[in-house]
């Protein structure tokens, strides 16, 4: 064997284990990281983490991935924080995961964070509905755990408004009260002009196809529907609205699909949970003119081009 032909094989064994390492750990770069100059901001989506849940190693992972994204602004967590009953030992063990995250965290509240009785025996995964005063105990247990002044909030980005709305209602799974139906109308009378994305656990009710039993009911939209319609149709800076509560998984049909369009105006970007097999992320490039979505695969350490979107502002 010559030696040209021994120094070709060992670069090429080179260029392969360091693409497996890449794929290993799950390090491969934020695709817009290396751009220079781009006036960009990225988000991560964390569908339904339910803490400390299944494969919690796994869930580690992906937050030292994300923590390798240079360009990363905030990370967004879409409800369902807590695994069953958002008893006190879920939310030391949300506390304790999310401790190791190196970007700014912005979570909102699913029904597994206030919605359930905590049983009396630790071993059960019964879900009994709990009292108001319990869910209100509850809910406060999460803006404490994350210091924040309220559960619902918003936050401006590079010319949009983020509107982050939790879980809420005193009956629905996905719905909000009417204290935060309000705040919200309020938010965005004051913001016409803005460009507007909406956090919600729930997605809007006809953005997936029916593709299990419970998807499109009542406890598995966002709630009130006339309601929220009402004030999506009124407010057209709102072209964006984030969810998870579905679990919905980039092997589903409709997961980016022209069935995730409300109305004709409001695309929602669905989530799957990062509880059990598979962790996909979605992330958020907010640009002056246009949001790009992509995906990525955290077992395989690869962006998946297949589901990237581009979507245009409304012109307000």
């Amino acid at each position: 064997m010559n030696r040209s032909y021994r120094r070709t094989s060992l670069q090429s064994f080179i260029v392969a284990a360091l693409a497996l390492i890449v794929v290993l750990c799950g390090c491969a770069k934020s695709p817009l990281e290396t751009e220079v100059g781009t006036s960009q901001h990225h988000l991560v989506v964390l569908g339904d983490p339910h803490l400390p849940g299944r494969d919690l190693e796994n869930k580690k992972q992906v937050l030292q991935t994300i923590n390798s994204w240079k360009d990363v602004e905030m990370v967004i967590a879409v409800g369902d924080i807590c695994e069953y009953f958002g008893t006190d030992s879920e939310y030391r063990a949300a506390k304790d995961f999310f401790s190791t995250l190196h970007k700014p965290l912005y979570p909102i509240a699913g029904n597994h964070d206030y919605i359930y009785e905590s049983p009396a025996d630790p071993d059960s995964n019964k879900l009994s509905m709990n009292s108001q005063t319990s869910r209100q105990t509850k809910l406060r247990q999460f803006q404490n755990t994350f210091g924040l002044a309220k559960h619902f909030y918003s936050k401006n980005v590079g010319g949009y408004l983020l509107v982050f709305l939790s879980a809420d209602h005193e009956s629905f799974l996905s719905g909000m009260s009417e204290e935060e139906i309000t705040w919200l109308r309020t938010e965005l009378a004051k913001n016409p002009q803005k460009p507007t994305i909406i956090i919600f656990h729930g997605p809007l009710k006809g953005t997936l196809h029916d593709y299990r039993s419970f998807v499109n009911t009542p406890n598995y939209i966002a709630q009130p529907v006339e309601t929220l319609h009402e004030i999506l149709m009124n407010n057209p800076q709102v072209f964006l609205w984030v969810s998870g509560h579905t679990h919905t998984s980039p092997l589903e049909e409709s997961y980016a699909s022209p069935v995730n369009v409300y109305a004709g105006r409001v695309t929602n970007i669905h989530n799957k949970d990062i509880n059990r097999g598979t962790i996909w992320t979605n992330s958020l490039f907010l640009y002056p003119d246009r949001v790009v979505v992509k995906t990525f695969n955290h077992q395989e350490g690869r962006w998946l081009p297949q589901f990237d979107r581009t979507l245009m502002l409304p012109k307000l």
